[in-house]
């Protein structure tokens, strides 16, 4: 049956989840250079999983729920990180989850940042959440199901952004600083949904 529903172009659901202090830890590193800030990583070998991420995602991706991140990453406007280097930090995020037998489907990030000073980027841009570019984009890319989805962040604006995608309120959950209680208990809402 799942087969057939795959050639007629079926949807699938995803659970879209914001990368710094959702899945890897960033506000408990040491200061980065200026004119980056405190939570920004631009350093891959810094890039921890959060307790519980791993095994949290696992269980969801064994559900059939496709895993995509999006991102905001101003460091890039604001001078104190390169493409590069956020490429680099999504690469070891991904190798990390690899190892728990984890597959991202993709990585989304917006570089944008109205405060910015780097040429090109200093604006918003419809990816930059609260906005929901990056998740609209993933939906039209990877044939989700935007009704069906879910998301876990840390921020409310990652909830607005999920809203304004058309996520239901309910499916937006947020994590704190508990880590693996937190993560486990979004995962369990999830696959309880």
């Amino acid at each position: 049956m799942s087969g057939r529903l795959l050639e007629m172009g079926a949807l699938r659901a995803a659970v879209f989840l914001d990368r710094d202090d959702t899945l890897i830890a960033c506000n408990e590193l040491p200061a980065p250079t200026p004119p980056a800030k405190d939570g920004d990583l631009v350093d891959p070998a810094l890039a921890r999983l959060l307790p519980g991420v791993a095994q949290g995602l696992a269980r969801l991706a064994s559900r059939g729920f496709a895993l995509v991140v999006v991102s905001n990453q101003g460091v890039v406007a604001r001078g104190g990180g390169t493409l590069a280097q956020v490429d680099a930090v999504n690469a070891r995020v991904a190798t990390l989850l690899a190892a728990e037998g984890v597959r991202i489907e993709r990585f989304y990030y917006c570089p944008f940042h109205p405060k910015g000073t780097v040429d090109g980027l200093s604006r918003e841009h419809p990816w930059r959440k609260p906005q929901p570019g990056m998740m609209a984009a993933a939906a039209a890319e990877l044939e989700l199901d935007l009704d069906a989805s879910w998301l876990i962040g840390d921020a409310p604006r990652d909830v607005e952004a999920g809203i304004a995608a058309r996520l239901r309120a309910e499916r937006c959950l947020l994590v704190g600083s508990a880590g693996l209680e937190n993560f486990a208990r979004c995962a369990n809402t999830i696959l309880a949904g």
